[in-house]
């Protein structure tokens, strides 16, 4: 199994940007791109098909049809993505779109546009690191993406019941 990072952004030039910012990840995390809410959902369904996790789903807001946020609380209640941890990555939210997505969809995080590759890396690092400790996912095979101090103090309290 591996862990999956769905982006959701329908700008090409910013998705080849975040594409390009999450390089770093791809050889152990499974990185696919979305459009829109509709091209999300297709992923996801292709994700699940192929037996790997959905952990993080990065999503921009300003989308075609469905907003980012609406996506995001969607997700929330969906048994498919419940479990992925959920970042908002946008510039053009409003104060009650962002509130709608803390309270509503349970963001883990927000990111602003322009965000920096620093950030943008240690967040989804974080992120990660957060899903495979509380979904119980073995984190030896992530390891290299992970917060590596809080996957070894997982590793040496012990392994029972570790997915993948």
């Amino acid at each position: 199994m591996k862990l999956a990072v769905l982006v959701v952004e329908d700008e090409a030039p910013v998705r080849a940007a975040l594409a390009r910012d999450l390089a770093s990840f791809a050889s152990t995390v499974r990185i696919e791109m979305a459009e829109d809410v509709e091209d999300a959902k297709s992923v996801v369904d292709e994700i699940i098909a192929d037996g790997d996790a959905i952990a993080l789903i990065l999503s921009d807001h300003r989308l075609p049809g469905v907003s980012g946020v609406d996506y995001l609380i969607e997700a929330s209640k969906d048994p498919k993505t419940a479990s992925s941890r959920k970042v908002l990555v946008t510039g053009q939210a409003g104060h009650e779109d962002t509130i709608r997505a803390i309270n509503l969809a349970r963001i883990n995080h927000y990111i602003a546009k322009p965000w920096h590759i620093d950030v943008l890396q240690e967040t989804v690092r974080s992120q990660l690191t957060d899903f495979v400790l509380e979904n119980r996912v073995n984190p030896l095979p992530h390891l290299q993406v992970l917060d590596s101090a809080r996957a070894m103090d997982a590793v040496r309290q012990g392994t029972d019941g570790w997915a993948g």
